[in-house]
């Protein structure tokens, strides 16, 4: 198997080897994957974290060796919205859940080359709380939706329910259809507490939508921004448009 580290802010990664195809997700800085099949200008690739398939350019590739993943520790990320990291030779932003292999007294490596960051920090080993849960959530508000996104500059739906969790120690998978699959489902809307995934259809029954309760029968989720609105046992209500937006399928208990 051959592997790669994103060594950039982040990395769009798309459905198809070329650069007008749709991004499906992203790398963020730190973040591996692997190799599926190399040519001059894509690489097919599967992202270690949550075993998504896509393309990435070959320019923005960086090669790290089998013994480097096996002994990559990226259980560190940063949790503040936006930090500097800096090497000897550049200089450059990273986003909130960006991850810092083998981070040691402010100090992460990427092959030979170290890095400095001075910002707050989370480690995915620690479960944290429902509080943190939606203090994390916070930090989101008003960023743009961005389909593939997971950065405050731009952010999906289930983009930002999986960073929301991945920063206090819980693991999702990448789209909302998957989601969908973990926990427990709760009968009543009335039943739901804050922390709790709202899963939301189309018309066609596939599941389309997830955002995350909080209390008074609000919700937090990516739809046009980052943005909290009523929901009930219909579904979404829009408070700007004064409508329905999403319609509800099931609510799921996932801590």
């Amino acid at each position: 198997m051959n592997f790669g580290i994103c060594s950039l802010s982040v990395i769009p990664c798309r459905k198809e080897p070329a650069s007008t195809s749709e991004m499906v997700t992203q790398l963020l800085f730190g973040e591996t994957y692997t190799i599926i099949k190399e040519g001059e200008d894509w690489l097919q690739i599967t992202t270690n974290y949550d075993n998504y398939p896509c393309w990435i350019s070959a320019k923005q590739h960086t090669r790290i060796t089998d013994s480097d993943i096996k002994t990559l520790n990226l259980n560190t990320l940063s949790s503040e919205l936006v930090q500097v990291i800096s090497n000897t030779n550049s200089l450059f932003p990273l986003t909130v859940g960006a991850s810092l292999p083998n981070f040691k007294n402010g100090k992460c490596k990427i092959g030979d080359s170290e890095y400095t960051f001075e910002g707050q920090i989370a480690d995915t080993n620690i479960k944290k709380t429902v509080k943190d849960l939606k203090d994390t959530a916070y930090l989101f508000l008003n960023a743009p939706y961005l389909w593939g996104g997971r950065s405050p500059f731009g952010i999906d739906c289930s983009g930002f329910t999986q960073l929301v969790f991945k920063l206090n120690g819980y693991q999702l998978p990448r789209d909302a259809s998957q989601q969908v699959e973990l926990g427990t489902p709760l009968s009543f809307v009335e039943e739901a507490e804050a922390g709790d995934l709202a899963f939301f259809d189309n018309e066609e029954g596939n599941i389309v939508h997830v955002g995350m309760v909080l209390e008074n029968q609000q919700i937090i989720h990516a739809s046009g921004c980052v943005r909290i609105d009523k929901f009930d046992h219909y579904g979404i209500f829009h408070s700007n448009n004064k409508k329905y937006s999403h319609m509800l399928r099931v609510i799921k208990k996932i801590i």
